[in-house]
């Protein structure tokens, strides 16, 4: 075989020549590559997050809490007989409106009135037995005059006839004793009213001094309420009024009367009533009633919807559209009280700023917000308050 090496140098150079072409051709593709991953990995726009908002309303709000009770009477009497005994007849039902010295019950007097004959007997011969011994002391002491008779005589005499009087003395109040227990087994009315209790039938037999019927004065109207000790100083400087859950269209003015000096053992509250001034025949025994005490000094607040305030175990905290429009700030805030539908709140919010109330717990402080829809500013309602539980 012959050798050029002339051919072999250019069959050399050719293959080199190639070789770099093709290296040049697999780095521009990789660089291609590279550029188009590097531009597919662009993130897009956010997109607004939409929003209800509404501007805050501040004023002066007088605190105002409510408590639930129900209407009773100031003076409630506890009726029982003064003697034991079986009763014979009932003459009254609940809810039956009763005058001073109405029977509302009877016992049975059988016994009573054996009693009381028995002492009119006593009675009798005690009057007879005094007769006897005034006139022997009468003839001792005239014969005593005369000289006919000792001293001693007379003074047995004497003694007799004083023993005489007090066995007298003692049957006639033990008759008037008699007779009044005899009285006694007629259950009278002390005053008129209402019968709320009646806890006895006719055929049972009551000791002495058992409750018979409970008789609520006609009269003053009492609201009786559970108060929180947290509540008792804030309270006795309160205004107060009362509203019947039968009857919203009116309130009537309260006035605080007393407040228990010990709690409740099982609820740990005072029992507070409340009288009702100028209560009429609407403010009937027995009706839930709720007493509104407002305080003596009004506060600068702000009354927000509840689906606004959010608690992340941060505190509350409700979110602020800054002064472009376009993001939100998290703002902290203080509760004063909750209601049903709305938030008091007594500081961290100032008037004309607007907050978010719907959709408050998927916010992005960090993504922008679109404003949807803007809701009207709650107003106080001073007047208004709710029970702190």
């Amino acid at each position: 075989m012959s050798r050029n090496p002339s051919a072999t140098c250019a069959l050399f150079a050719a293959g080199r020549s190639a070789g770099r072409r093709a290296l040049v051709l697999a780095l521009a593709l990789a660089v291609s590559a590279a550029l188009a991953g590097c531009k597919s990995e662009q993130p897009a726009a956010e997109a607004p997050q939409p929003v209800r908002v509404m501007a805050v309303l501040a004023g002066q709000d007088v605190r105002a809490t409510s408590y639930v009770g129900v209407v009773r009477a100031r003076y409630e009497s506890d009726l029982g007989f003064r003697v034991a005994g079986k009763i014979t007849e009932r003459l009254v039902n609940v809810g039956d409106a009763v005058a001073a010295g109405q029977v509302l019950a009877r016992l049975d007097v059988t016994d009573l009135q054996l009693a009381r004959e028995a002492n009119e007997a006593e009675l009798a011969a005690a009057r007879s037995n005094l007769d006897q011994a005034t006139a022997a002391e009468a003839r001792a002491k005239d014969l005593l005059a005369r000289g006919h008779v000792s001293q001693a005589v007379y003074d047995q005499r004497r003694a007799a006839l004083d023993e005489a009087k007090g066995r007298f003395d003692r049957a006639e109040r033990n008759l008037t004793i008699s007779r009044n227990q005899a009285d006694y087994a007629s259950l009278k009315a002390d005053a008129a009213g209402i019968v709320t209790q009646l806890p006895v039938e006719v055929g049972q037999v009551v000791a002495a001094g058992q409750l018979v019927v409970r008789v609520a004065r006609d009269g003053e109207r009492e609201a009786v309420v559970a108060i929180p000790e947290t509540r008792i100083a804030e309270i006795r400087n309160a205004s107060s009024e009362v509203e019947l859950w039968a009857s919203s269209a009116r309130r009537y003015p309260a006035r605080l009367r007393e407040i228990a000096p010990q709690a409740d053992a099982a609820t740990r509250t005072y029992q507070a009533r409340f009288s009702i001034v100028d209560a009429d025949a609407a403010v009937a025994l027995g009706m839930t009633a709720t007493v509104f005490a407002h305080a003596s000094q009004s506060v600068q607040s702000v009354r927000v919807p509840a689906s606004a305030v959010i608690n992340d175990g941060r505190g509350p905290a409700v979110w602020v559209i800054d002064g472009n429009g376009q993001r939100v700030v998290r703002r902290p805030v203080t509760v004063r009280n909750f209601g049903q539908n709305e938030v008091t709140l007594s500081a961290g919010l100032s008037s004309g700023e607007r907050i978010v109330t719907l959709g408050v717990h998927v916010l992005d402080e960090g993504r922008p917000v679109r404003i949807v829809e803007q809701r009207q500013p709650v107003k106080l309602a001073a007047e208004r308050g709710n029970s702190p539980q």
